[in-house]
């Protein structure tokens, strides 16, 4: 009995230090995707990814939570011959910093709006997953003249019949939520990437939706606690403050709204119903697509974002400076001057 009530006891202390280890890691932004470069904002360093057209109108892709920008790796190729396409980690994910704190909707938004002022970035269309879809609202509010135009794919305008697995609730338990995310480094990649099964449509290949088949598996392994606990805390208080279909609709964006039809956290028709009350919206979704049809079916998003978004920029070609006319030679006469002597 002594026995047994000392391993229960060096246990629980072991899950109190692990606990407190966990929610004081941060970790500093590093480059982890091909071509991208870490941008310097006042809310922490983001890690950015430019590419495609730089004289076509800028598209930028905010992917969802516990997500990264490679979400966007079959559909971004699909933009890039007519328009700039900008990729961002939003804070806590990716190879952007994960600081203490600091994850609210509003400190995302603006720490994108410092990176896209910084790659002069105007008059954009902006497109979120998600999460994704509440930064943008958040970023369209803010920054008007960056985002002009908005896309939300599967974000619903609020919470209040979101549907999340077990295994999420579960990590926010205190104590038992850090636990768990010191497991994700330990357990087989299966069984991490199972917890995104809800993520996309039934029976659905999470595997061959992406470049890297264990991309989902390295993106929850980046993320510390605190972003992970703080960046879903933040979204639910963002959409239950004022739900998103009320907060789009007072800032006159134009819109375009893309749902998964098998979404299964969130009830696909009931969320392009509340949508339709934003003047101007345009809605579509997505046959045989859950709540990820920018990873499941690019093929099918990618035109409805380019007929949406600002035409492409086309430069004029600068016209050709008149080629003076010969000056006539000089008549011989009266009036003809004198050679000087």
């Amino acid at each position: 009995m002594k026995i047994t009530l000392g391993v229960i006891a060096g246990l629980v202390v072991l899950l109190l230090l692990n606990a407190v280890v966990a929610s004081n890691q941060t970790k500093d932004a590093k480059i982890r995707n091909d071509g991208a470069q870490l941008v310097q904002t006042s809310e922490g360093t983001l890690q950015v990814l430019d590419e495609g057209n730089k004289g076509g109108s800028p598209i930028v892709l905010i992917h969802c939570y516990t997500c990264s920008m490679s979400w966007w790796d079959g559909l971004a190729p699909m933009l890039t011959a007519d328009h700039r396409v900008i990729r961002v980690d939003l804070l806590g994910h990716g190879g952007s910093a994960m600081p203490g704190s600091g994850y609210s909707i509003e400190d995302q938004a603006s720490a994108v709006a410092e990176a896209l002022a910084k790659l002069g970035i105007v008059d954009a269309t902006v497109v979120g997953h998600s999460l994704g879809g509440a930064v943008a609202t958040a970023l369209a509010a803010q920054s008007p003249r960056l985002a002009s135009r908005v896309v939300i794919i599967d974000q619903g305008v609020d919470n209040s019949s979101v549907h999340r697995s077990f295994a999420e609730r579960l990590g926010y338990v205190p104590i038992i939520g850090q636990a768990l995310q010191r497991l994700t480094h330990w357990a087989p990649s299966s069984v991490v990437r199972s917890q995104y099964d809800i993520a996309f449509a039934p029976g659905f290949n999470i595997s061959t939706g992406f470049e890297n088949p264990d991309q989902v598996v390295d993106d929850l392994r980046a993320m510390t606690y605190t972003a992970y606990k703080d960046s879903s805390s933040a979204e639910d208080d963002y959409v239950d403050q004022t739900p998103l279909n009320e907060r789009l609709a007072a800032i006159h964006v134009p819109l375009l709204v893309i749902f998964g039809a098998e979404d299964q956290i969130f009830d696909a028709q009931e969320q392009i119903a509340a949508y339709q009350s934003v003047p101007g919206v345009q809605t579509h979704i997505i046959p045989g697509a859950g709540h990820s049809p920018n990873v499941e079916k690019p093929e099918e998003v990618t035109p409805l974002i380019l007929a949406f978004a600002h035409p492409t920029v086309v430069k004029q070609p600068t016209p050709a400076a008149p080629v003076p006319k010969p000056k006539a030679p000089a008549k011989k006469g009266a009036n003809a001057k004198a050679p000087s002597k």
